[in-house]
């Protein structure tokens, strides 16, 4: 007897959408999972399927454009995030140089939010600079008032909301109306926010892109990212991909898709947990302020409540004045929080930048800052953690 299988309704909430997109029992006798596909030759029946090119970037042609692991994935993000269709690549980094060079070549002009991730920037005054093109980093709570910004050469406008290290949030409705009535894309870092608590598509954004190394994958063990772009930028993303070689392994991709499995109840914990610690953290004489959108005294609060439905795990921590060697002693003494780069895994990190050395558009005129990333530990323990660390800082004066 033929199996029969029930596929899915196609308007599924997102909750739904994380248990169901992307799997086919019914191709894998039954499995709950698709399964890890490694391939690099794909064979044909015969000569003129093979030479039947089709849409290239549909269905398994050669290893390098994907298999069905890899589809898998990305039909699930684009499902999630509302995105046309989406492009898996080797890292988030692989994804934001993916997502520039799409848009732009020597003599452009691009735009940036001055409180991108650190590589970001790096990437763009390196490579696009040498290459010719203009880079402009802008403030990030200008708005709609980076209309002003804009010129006959601008080629794209880059966003990301919050920022990964001050999270300033930024107006994206706005700046994408002033972008869009000049017709230049839009692109945004939604790493923070994934795609479960941001819709960037609904709001505007041409490209979304992540760091699918971080909340996605979820256990700090893969490095991924994935870039989903609206109809009219898709075809542009995926040939950039190609001509760049950029692509992701099965492995990695079967990873991501098990992390996105338990999507939901992660960043639900780990935000009820986040908010327990910041709240915690803004009661403390030591603390200057906490830099989280969620908090009702961020300055970013309304934005964060008008455009997402809920906030990632990381925030800043700004301390009143002390010294150097005292902050670096307090964070050394912590048992909880690993001092690494990275965040969105289970597990509690800190770091401590120096975002004074990371801006040219707007001056950091606040004190030592303290990146957290909280994870699934319980929070009474990091609040432990986090107290005798604070009590540091007065000892080492």
């Amino acid at each position: 007897m033929t199996a029969k299988w029930q596929k899915p309704p196609p308007n599924m909430r997102k909750d739904t959408i994380l248990s169901h997109a992307g799997r086919s029992p019914e191709r894998f006798d039954g499995a709950v999972n698709v399964p890890v596909i490694r391939a690099s030759t794909i064979l044909f029946p015969d000569v003129e399927s093979h030479e039947d090119r089709g849409d290239r970037f549909s269905g398994v042609r050669y290893g390098r454009s994907g298999t069905t692991t890899r589809f898998a994935l990305e039909e699930t993000l684009a499902q999630l995030e509302g995105a046309a269709r989406v492009c898996a690549v080797g890292s988030g980094l692989a994804a934001v140089v993916v997502a520039m060079l799409a848009f732009c070549r020597g003599g452009d002009h691009v735009l940036v939010a001055d409180n991108v991730y650190g590589p970001t920037r790096s990437f763009c005054l390196g490579r696009l600079q040498r290459m010719g093109v203009e880079i402009e980093f802008y403030d990030p709570e200008l708005g709609g008032a980076i209309e002003r910004l804009l010129r006959d050469s601008t080629r794209l406008v880059y966003c990301e909301s919050p920022g990964s290290l001050t999270f300033e949030m930024q107006d994206i409705p706005a700046i994408a109306a002033a972008a869009h009535a000049r017709s230049i894309p839009v692109l945004a870092d939604n790493t923070w926010a994934t795609p479960y608590f941001f819709r960037p598509f609904d709001k505007g954004i041409d490209v979304s892109i992540h760091a699918a190394t971080k909340y996605i994958v979820g256990h700090a063990d893969v490095m991924l990212g994935t870039i989903g772009a609206t109809p009219e930028h898709w075809r542009t993303i995926r040939q950039t991909a190609a001509d760049y070689g950029y692509t992701a392994s099965p492995d990695d991709c079967y990873l991501a898709l098990r992390g996105l499995r338990t999507l939901a109840p992660r960043l639900r914990t780990q935000q009820a947990s986040a908010l327990e610690v910041a709240r915690w953290l803004e009661r403390r004489p030591e603390v200057a302020r906490v830099r989280y959108p969620a908090l009702a005294s961020d300055a970013g609060h309304a934005l964060w409540r008008r455009d997402m439905s809920g906030a990632a795990s990381l925030f800043g921590v700004e301390l009143r004045p002390f010294p150097d060697a005292a902050v670096k002693a307090a964070i050394n003494s912590l048992h909880f929080f690993g001092h690494g780069s990275s965040w969105g895994g289970f597990e509690s990190l800190v770091t401590y930048p120096k975002p004074e050395q990371l801006r040219t558009a707007t001056i950091w005129r606040g004190g030592p800052l303290l990146r957290l990333h909280i994870g699934l530990e319980d929070p009474a323990d990091l609040i432990g953690d986090l107290e005798a660390a604070l009590a540091l800082l007065h000892a080492t004066v």
